[in-house]
C-alpha cells in the first residue's frame, strides 16, 4: 500500500495518482490555486478514488452556498459507490462518512470523523487541517487548539508537513490569546513552510489583537512567497493589510486597497464579501464616505437571501442590505433568518441565537434606533463567537454594538463591553478602542457638567 505526504496509508495503486493526491493535500494546506487542478487529474487517474470525492464534496460544503449542496450530494453518493467497490482504508471511509453527517447538518459529527482518522494516526496533517476548518467555521476556538496540541508531536521535524500544522497550531493559538506564543510559533512555522498562508495570516491576527499595525503591514509585505500563491484567500491577507492601515488612521490606503485588492474580483464567495462588507462598515463607524461601494455588494446580497447555508455569511449579507438601505430585501432576510431559527438543525441553532438578534439589531442600527439596535445586539453579544470566523472578523459585530451603545446613551454598559475588549487584547488599545473610550470621557464629562448647573 502507498503512502501520502501525510504519512498515512491510501488504497491508490500507481505513483502518478499519489503525486496528484500530494498535490491536493499540498494545495490545501496552503490554500493554493493548484489544489483542485491536482483533484481534477487526481480523478481522472483514480475515479475510484473515495476520499478524493468526500474531499470535493466537504469543500464544496464549506463554500456555505446552498446551490452547491447539490454537487455535495452528488459527490457523497459517489463516494459511497466507490467505498461499496471495496479496498478502501479506515481513514478514506472516516472522510466519507463525515461528508454524510454534513449534509445531515451535523458538521459536528463531521469533526468527530476527522479526529477518529488522527487517533489512526496524528501525522495525518489534511485531517487535521479539516477538522481545523471546520471547527473554524463552527466557531470552536478551543477545539482548534486542542486538536493541533494533540498531534504537533507526530509533526517532528522530519515531517515533510511541519510548517503547516505549525500554522494551524500559531491560529489556535491567537485565537485562544496566547498571543506571543502564537507569534513565536507562526514566524517557526513559515521557516519550515514558506508557502504557509494561514500561518502568515495567524501572525498578522496577533499584530492586529495587540495593536502593533506597524509590524503587521511589515509582516506581510516581506513575506509575499507565504500568501501571493493563493487561491481567494489572497484577498483576505490583503484584508487583513487594510485593517492595520485603518488602525494607523491611513483611510485613503485602506479605500485603495478596497478597491485595487480585496474587492478587484467582484467574487460571490461568501469570505470574499465578509471581507468587504465588514471593511465598508469599519470605515462608516469612522465617519468615511464610502461611496457607492456598498451598491455591487448589496446586489449579491439580494441574490443569496435564501441562502441561509451560514449565519457568519446571512449576517454580512445583512449588513450590505442595510449599508445600501435595501429595506425590502433586509426585512426578507430577516424573516428566512427567523424561519431557519425553528429548525432542528446545528446551523439553526446558531440562526436562532445570536443569529436573530444580531440581524435585528443590525437593522435598528441602519435606522438610526439605536436603543433597539444596543438592546439586541447586547444580548447576542456573549454568543458571538459561535458565529464561527476569527475575533478579528467578528469585531465588526464587536464595533456595531459598542457604536450603538454609545449613541443610545448607555454608557456603563458600552464603558464593559470595551473594557472586555481590551482585555480580550492583554490590555491593548487599539485606534477604535481609544477614540470610543474618549468619546466616554466626554460624554461624561457633559452629564456632570449638566447636573452640576
Amino acid at each position: 500500500m502507498l503512502i501520502d505526504i501525510a504519512t498515512s496509508e491510501v488504497s491508490l495503486k500507481d505513483r502518478a495518482a499519489l503525486s496528484e493526491w500530494n498535490g491536493v493535500i499540498l494545495g490545501v494546506l496552503s490554500h493554493g490555486q493548484s489544489a483542485p487542478v491536482h483533484l481534477g487529474k487526481l480523478l481522472e487517474l483514480a475515479p475510484g478514488f473515495a476520499m478524493a470525492h468526500a474531499l470535493k464534496g466537504l469543500s464544496a460544503l464549506m463554500l456555505g452556498r446552498r446551490e452547491l449542496y447539490a454537487a455535495a450530494q452528488e459527490a457523497s453518493e459517489t463516494a459511497q459507490r466507490a467505498l461499496e467497490a471495496g479496498g478502501a482504508t479506515r481513514r478514506e471511509q472516516l472522510w466519507c462518512n463525515a461528508l454524510q453527517d454534513w449534509l445531515a447538518g451535523k458538521p459536528s459529527q463531521a469533526i468527530a470523523r476527522m479526529e477518529e482518522a488522527l487517533l489512526i494516526n496524528p501525522a495525518d496533517t489534511i485531517s487535521m487541517k479539516l477538522s481545523h476548518g471546520i471547527r473554524f467555521i463552527l466557531g470552536d476556538h478551543i477545539g482548534m487548539r486542542q486538536s493541533v496540541e494533540a498531534v504537533i508531536d507526530a509533526h517532528d521535524a522530519d515531517h515533510a508537513l511541519r510548517g503547516y500544522a505549525l500554522g494551524c497550531l500559531a491560529f489556535a493559538m491567537e485565537e485562544t490569546g496566547s498571543y506571543d506564543a502564537a507569534e513565536r510559533v507562526g514566524l517557526e512555522g513559515l521557516d519550515y513552510a514558506s508557502d504557509d498562508a494561514w500561518g502568515l495570516h495567524a501572525v498578522a491576527h496577533v499584530y492586529d489583537m495587540t495593536h502593533r499595525p506597524a509590524q503587521g503591514i511589515a509582516l506581510i509585505d516581506g513575506n509575499q512567497a507565504a500568501w501571493g500563491h493563493c487561491n481567494n484567500f489572497r484577498f483576505h491577507v490583503w484584508w487583513h493589510k487594510a485593517l492595520l492601515h485603518l488602525d494607523q488612521g491611513e483611510v485613503q490606503e485602506v479605500l485603495a486597497l478596497y478597491d485595487t485588492k480585496i474587492r478587484s474580483d467582484k467574487t460571490d464567495d461568501y469570505r470574499d464579501f465578509s471581507n468587504a462588507s465588514s471593511l465598508l462598515v469599519r470605515l462608516e463607524l469612522e465617519g468615511v464616505d464610502v461611496g457607492d461601494r456598498w451598491g455591487e455588494l448589496a446586489d449579491l446580497a439580494e441574490s443569496r437571501t435564501n441562502d441561509g447555508c451560514l449565519t457568519f455569511a446571512d449576517l454580512h449579507y445583512m449588513m450590505a442590505l442595510v449599508g445600501d438601505d435595501r429595506a425590502d430585501a433586509a426585512t426578507r432576510l430577516t424573516a428566512r433568518i427567523a424561519k431557519d431559527a425553528r429548525a432542528d438543525t446545528e446551523v439553526a441553532n446558531i440562526m436562532r441565537d445570536p443569529g436573530v438578534a444580531v440581524t435585528k439589531g443590525l437593522a435598528a442600527f441602519s435606522d438610526g434606533r439605536y436603543d433597539a439596535a444596543f438592546a439586541q445586539l447586547h444580548t447576542a453579544h456573549p454568543r458571538f463567537q459561535t458565529m464561527g470566523g476569527s475575533h478579528a472578523q467578528r469585531d465588526v459585530f464587536e464595533r456595531v454594538t459598542i457604536e450603538a451603545g454609545l449613541r443610545a446613551g448607555s454608557l456603563d454598559a458600552t464603558a464593559a463591553l470595551l473594557e472586555q475588549r481590551i482585555t480580550q487584547r492583554k490590555g491593548a488599545v487599539d485606534g477604535f478602542a481609544e477614540t470610543r473610550l474618549q468619546m466616554i470621557r466626554d460624554a461624561r464629562d457633559l452629564q456632570t457638567r449638566v447636573a452640576a448647573e
